[in-house]
């Protein structure tokens, strides 16, 4: 994948991006939040052939939706995403692991590790974005994490050992 960034005064930002898969997609982020999205013609690169227009709100559920915040498909379980110096992390709470039946705040999760639980997606309750304290983990859980690579490691272990 190919990026460049260019800075628009007085507009916004204006990402250009040349897909592996041939594809070019320009999207223009303006300073009042609204992005508005092009699709190029494979075969001419001036051309656009859609544009979409989204508000700063239907961007970012997109982005979630996009990012694998909302759903994750099977195959990439163990994918970390990179964003400067932060993950984003997805743990599957499998039988064995010691953190099951104990809430977030009983594992001191933040304190322990300095990760952020930002969802948890349960097979029988659904998901839970930015899910609270009082929230207990339970087996087949899909937890979703936010920290630095060694927070990360650590909230693995305060998973894997129940807390400290």
């Amino acid at each position: 994948m190919n990026l460049k960034e260019t800075d628009l005064p007085g507009i916004g930002k204006k990402f250009v991006i040349a897909t592996r898969s041939g594809d070019k997609l320009v999207i223009i982020v303006h300073d009042d939040g609204r992005r508005e999205l092009y699709h190029f013609n494979h075969d001419d690169a001036d051309e656009s052939i859609s544009m979409v227009t989204l508000d700063d709100d239907e961007a970012r559920h997109i982005s979630a939706i996009v990012g694998g915040i909302t759903y994750k498909p099977k195959a990439l379980e163990t994918i970390e995403v990179a964003l400067d110096d932060l993950i984003i992390e997805w743990y599957r709470i499998e039988s064995g692991f010691k953190c099951i039946g104990l809430s977030i705040g009983e594992l001191n999760v933040r304190q322990q590790s300095g990760a952020t639980i930002i969802a948890l997606i349960d097979p029988k309750k659904g998901k839970t974005i930015n899910p609270g304290p009082d929230v207990v983990i339970t087996e087949g859980t899909l937890l979703v994490a936010l920290g630095e690579r060694q927070h990360q490691k650590q909230l693995r272990q305060v998973l894997l050992n129940g807390g400290g």
